[in-house]
């Protein structure tokens, strides 16, 4: 990973678009700011993380939006993903799947969040849980392909 990847990464987790607005992609990078902005504030987000910092986990889940926040983990890494590959990264075989399945295992986590730990802790917690999962499974299909080219058992 270059210095200049790494940096579309860092703006991209700061506030999505910002990476799109590094590599030059203005208009993309205005569509995922503005929707950041209204998904942020439709779903509740920035009271839902404050409360959720201060352990009163019961307000964070009355106060979040459940119907705009499950967009969030899907969107959010999309967006970070995208400054990435534009970037130039992601290009080895199979790079998509821990993002993937963190944006996948991230939303499950908001979900289910009513029930246990609340949209921020078990959202972010899937979101590593899937994170690892992809990882594995990606190594797993590269090895795999590596045996098959080789025609290796």
């Amino acid at each position: 990973m270059t210095s200049e990847q790494l940096e579309r990464i860092c703006w991209g987790v700061a506030l999505p678009g910002f990476g799109q607005l590094l590599n030059g992609k203005y208009i993309k990078g205005l569509f995922f700011t503005v929707v950041e902005v209204i998904i942020n504030l439709q779903s509740n987000l920035n009271e839902v993380i404050l409360y959720s910092f201060l352990g009163q986990i019961g307000h964070a889940i009355q106060l979040a939006n459940y119907d705009w926040l499950m967009f969030y983990p899907c969107f959010y890494i999309f967006s970070i993903w995208d400054a990435y590959k534009d970037a130039g990264g992601g290009t080895t075989k199979y790079a998509v799947l821990p993002c993937a399945f963190g944006a996948y295992f991230g939303t499950v986590g908001v979900m289910y969040s009513r029930v246990w730990l609340g949209p921020v802790w078990l959202g972010l917690g899937l979101f590593f849980v899937g994170m690892f999962i992809g990882n594995l499974l990606r190594k797993r299909m590269i090895r795999q392909n590596y045996r098959e080219t080789n025609h290796l058992q």
